[in-house]
């Protein structure tokens, strides 16, 4: 996995762990449900990258 590509999947998870608590704060649900998202988004990005970096070995 790439620096780079690091650091996008961290800033996804972390803008998605902003909008969720933002969300929860105050009251609003679609927001709160978009962190969330963004989080998972993130997570799977990362995850893809490390299936990829498994099979370059």
């Amino acid at each position: 996995m790439s620096t780079g590509d690091k650091i996008e999947n961290m800033a996804d998870k972390a803008k998605g762990a902003v909008k969720e608590t933002t969300g929860k704060a105050v009251g609003n649900e679609r927001l709160e449900a978009e962190g969330k998202a963004d989080k998972a988004k993130g997570d799977l990005k990362q995850a893809g990258e490390h299936v990829k970096d498994a099979f370059k070995d």
